[in-house]
């Protein structure tokens, strides 16, 4: 039978194994790369050992740790504009309607620098975070935004599925006309899961109930030096359960904020601060390491190898539609110049983005493939017949360009081509009924809208394609020039 306030996270061990020592063995701590041959992700042990037991934390250790982690927060923690926000107190039963009308708009606060900080670094998100809250305030004015607007403000921050839960998690919650204020109810806003519940209830509404995030895995596994794999969901339960029982039942908020801060500066994944972090005598894996040398502190939590990430293949046309014939074109586009833009589906990667026309290939193929995959798209789409309807003013290969989303890297080979259409660009928009599916955009109005960043790089690497391409015609023109003279 197992001691009083044991438990354990997976796994069944024999009745010797249970007389032994528990503390972790070196054995279980590194994955083998091994993928599950089912496909299903999952990584595979070399040494399909039981986990060991991992012990709860006694009252008197979650005392001390809050005590010592709050302490430092309180000295160290970083000054970031969502936390200069009015968060709730204690005892909220009869709350005025202002004090209610602050704790929404915190809240509200929380939820965008949360739903922001998924993913993407702090130094990053803070420039996102304040146009974000300059433009809409409240929940009531993002409530009252567009898609379109609510892409164009998140364009460059990545995993954009996060902005679109965001307006539709706003519209819901005004349409209620009240915000959630625990955990269980924000639940039930789509798109906010067990983290962002358990932020916005314990920093705004002073909830105490757990937080857990990368940084926050991090700090338990290596408190309680566990060798789970972090990735199964019987060690992410086993840790929620652990990180329940260090909450500050008093600052809840600014305890999760801790152990955060804790994780993205002292206890980093590969060069961890122990000396100065401020709950290193509670914590087992840097005790291990002292007696230990075999033992390392960055061996918590157990790594686990990466999923291989899918190779994909696209041709991706920069279409400048024009009234210009020869180098014209090729300079800075004029205002009455117009590029084309295609709107991806509204499921799926990038979903309801804006993109230059693009095609999927099956593999990578050569040019020609690539341009008449092109040109049936464009006649599909635009009804543009190369030659037919149009006159191509200029049509090269600009290169090849990679983008890196989490699970694919996309080979992006982008063509530059330009186009004089038979009886204008007016004769082509009477042609062309409205669709919101592509649009058309002159020049300054892309450089200063809000593109993906791979767009971005496909624009970019365009513009100086272009300019690379003037700056020899102008230097070829010289040359002729001068050997016209000396002929002369």
């Amino acid at each position: 039978m197992e001691a009083r306030g044991r438990r354990r996270i997976k796994g069944e061990e024999s009745s010797n194994a249970k007389k032994r020592n528990t503390r972790p063995r070196q054995a279980a701590k590194e994955p083998s790369t091994e993928r599950d041959p089912q496909g299903q992700g999952e990584d595979l042990y070399t040494s399909p050992l039981p986990l060991p037991d991992i012990e709860d934390f006694s009252p008197d250790d979650a005392r001390r740790i809050r005590a010592s982690l709050l302490d430092w927060y309180d000295a160290h923690r970083r000054d970031l504009p969502w936390r200069r926000t009015k968060t709730s107190s204690r005892g909220t039963v009869n709350r005025s309607e202002t004090e209610s009308k602050v704790e929404a708009e915190s809240a509200y606060a929380v939820w965008v620098s949360e739903v922001m900080l998924q993913q993407t670094r702090v130094s990053t998100v803070i420039s996102y975070y304040n146009r974000w809250m300059d433009k809409w305030p409240t929940i009531h004015h993002l409530a009252a935004a567009s898609q379109e607007e609510v892409n164009e403000m998140w364009a460059g921050l990545g995993y954009y599925r996060r902005a679109r839960f965001l307006l539709e998690g706003a519209k819901s919650i005004v349409q209620g006309g009240m915000f959630p204020q625990t955990a269980a109810e924000l639940l039930k806003v789509q798109g906010i899961g067990d983290y962002t519940a358990g932020a916005i209830a314990s920093i705004a509404f002073n909830e105490a109930v757990p937080v857990v995030d990368g940084n926050v895995v991090r700090v338990i596994s290596r408190l309680k030096a566990i060798t789970a794999n972090p990735k199964k969901s019987a060690t992410v339960k086993g840790i929620w359960k652990l990180a329940s029982l260090l909450v500050d039942p008093l600052r809840p908020g600014d305890f999760n904020q801790a152990m955060m801060e804790l994780g993205a500066t002292l206890c980093s994944t590969m060069n961890p601060q122990c000396c100065a972090c401020p709950i290193s005598d509670n914590c087992v894996a840097f005790s291990l390491s002292k007696s230990e040398e075999s033992i390392e502190v960055t061996d918590y939590p157990t790594k686990v190898a990466k999923a291989k990430q899918r190779h994909d293949f696209a041709a991706v046309c920069f279409v400048q539609l024009t009234e210009e014939t020869g180098e014209e074109s090729l300079k800075r586009c004029s205002n009455k110049d117009m590029l084309l833009l295609v709107k991806r589906p509204n499921e799926g990667l990038l979903a309801g983005l804006w993109e230059f026309p693009s095609v999927l290939m099956d593999e990578r193929v050569d040019i020609d493939s690539r341009r008449r995959s092109v040109d049936k798209f464009l006649r599909k789409l635009f009804h543009i017949k190369i030659w037919e309807n149009c006159e191509v003013v200029l049509r090269e290969d600009v290169g090849e360009c990679i983008h890196v989303f989490s699970h694919i890297r996309l080979h992006m080979h982008i063509e530059l081509l330009i186009l004089k259409l038979n009886g204008g660009l007016n004769q082509f928009y009477e042609s062309n009924q409205f669709s919101s599916s592509w649009k058309c955009v002159d020049a300054k109005s892309i450089r200063t809208m809000g593109l993906t960043s791979g767009v971005r790089k496909v624009y970019n690497m365009v513009e100086d394609f272009k300019r690379k391409k003037i700056t020899t015609s102008i230097r070829r023109s010289k040359k002729e020039a001068q050997k016209f003279n000396l002929m002369d």
